[in-house]
């Protein structure tokens, strides 16, 4: 059982090293690290970066240097998780660094909403905030394509739940790195607006126009607030859904 193991672990190694080696621009891959992935990263995250499972995050295209930093916090104790942790323990930083460019040089697949009209509201939510309740766009710090930046994440086409699980992580504090600005901001979401932007990011892939980029960009911050009571904020399912279809056709006018 353990030969035949290791036999797998050894093709998989190969294949890894043999695929980077193929990419026209991807990066060199180290044994080591090609090691890693088929070994610890691709049990979870998928060999290419494209997880299976919903819980955990999507790596591929993702920026080199926010991977970098988010296994560093995961090794040195700034982000909690006992099985990041438990991955990144004795990682060492040109394998972290390794790591970080073979799976920002893989290129992110392509995905399509799966509830389009609720997706809608999410797209209002992530071009212009709602600035009834202070949500700043998140186009602000993360871009009108949701590719984010050195600094920032890649949001595009990562799995809805786990955007929802972080919101909500930020939300309680329970995320223990990158806290100060996501609190204030994810704590301002209502379930329904956490929701619905986690499912219009999750389909986010194409590229808009320059002309589209400046269009978003050059719109009114200010807006008048509605009537009192008409915001996603609202307790009755009467007000929740006024406030769906006002959002809506704003969209659509």
């Amino acid at each position: 059982m353990k030969a035949r193991v290791k036999s797998s672990l050894a093709v998989s190694i190969s294949m890894i090293s043999l695929y980077a080696a193929a990419a026209p621009s991807g990066p060199v891959v180290s044994p080591r690290v090609a090691e890693i992935v088929a070994s610890r990263c691709a049990l979870c995250h998928g060999p290419e970066g494209e997880s299976a499972s919903a819980v955990y995050p999507r790596l591929a295209a993702q920026h080199p240097d926010y991977i970098a930093k988010q296994l560093k916090d995961f090794r040195d104790g700034r982000r909690k998780s006992d099985t990041m942790t438990d991955m990144a323990k004795d990682m060492k930083d040109e394998e972290i660094a390794g790591l970080a460019a073979y799976f920002a040089s893989k290129k992110a697949a392509s995905r399509q909403p799966g509830d389009v009209d609720f997706a809608g509201v999410g797209k209002f939510i992530f071009q212009r905030g709602n600035p009834y309740s202070g949500v700043p766009a998140c186009t602000s710090c993360h871009g009108v394509n949701g590719h984010g930046t050195q600094q920032l994440p890649r949001l595009a086409g990562q799995h809805p739940a786990y955007l929802e699980i972080q919101l909500k992580e930020f939300t309680k504090r329970e995320r223990t790195n990158d806290n100060a600005v996501m609190h204030a901001v994810a704590a301002k979401l209502t379930e329904l607006e956490t929701r619905a932007v986690a499912i219009f990011i999750g389909g986010l892939q194409e590229h808009l126009s320059p002309f589209r980029q400046r269009r978003l960009l050059a719109r009114p911050k200010k807006q008048t607030p509605p009537k009192r009571g008409l915001y996603f904020g609202a307790k009755s399912s009467n007000q929740v859904d006024i406030s769906i279809r006002m959002f809506l056709s704003q969209l659509s006018a």
